[in-house]
């Protein structure tokens, strides 16, 4: 097997246990009992040092494995959406469009908009040249 499947098996184990109820349990256990053990030690350094320094590399670890799982999901989801764009009656423009720069995905965006009789807030987009704004807007008459 190779190594990239062990860790990628490994990574999506992490973080799905790192989320699990128990896990956080654990965790608030563990951070309780060190508390509680400060008086033996005197609240030395040493002491300190203990939870400061576990904590640290397990946050310097979960930052790798979680990217890494959220990686792999955003791939899946992107491959799911390009399939329902390509069999469903989407143009396959937007297959791959995060791939696009900046400007061309504003640029579909606001021919989306346009199309979808929404004119002016594609001018709007246009204008600005940042993101389209969200949803359809309400008037007065709440149509």
């Amino acid at each position: 097997m190779a190594q990239r499947d062990r860790f990628t098996r490994f990574s999506h184990g992490v973080a799905h246990a790192a989320g699990r109820p128990l896990t956080f349990t654990i965790a608030c256990v563990a951070i309780l009992g060190w508390a509680a053990s400060g008086p033996v030690f005197d609240y030395s350094e040493t002491w300190q040092l203990v939870v400061n320094t576990s904590t640290t590399i397990i946050t310097f670890l979960m930052v790798f494995i979680l990217q890494n799982t959220q990686n792999r999901d955003g791939l899946a989801i992107q491959a799911k959406l390009d399939e329902l764009i390509r069999a469903g009656a989407g143009e396959n423009r937007f297959i791959r469009l995060e791939d696009m720069t900046e400007a061309e995905i504003l640029a579909l965006r606001r021919r989306c908009l346009a199309a979808a009789g929404r004119p002016a807030e594609a001018a709007e987009a246009a204008a600005a040249g940042g993101p389209s704004p969200p949803g359809p807007r309400a008037t007065a008459t709440g149509r």
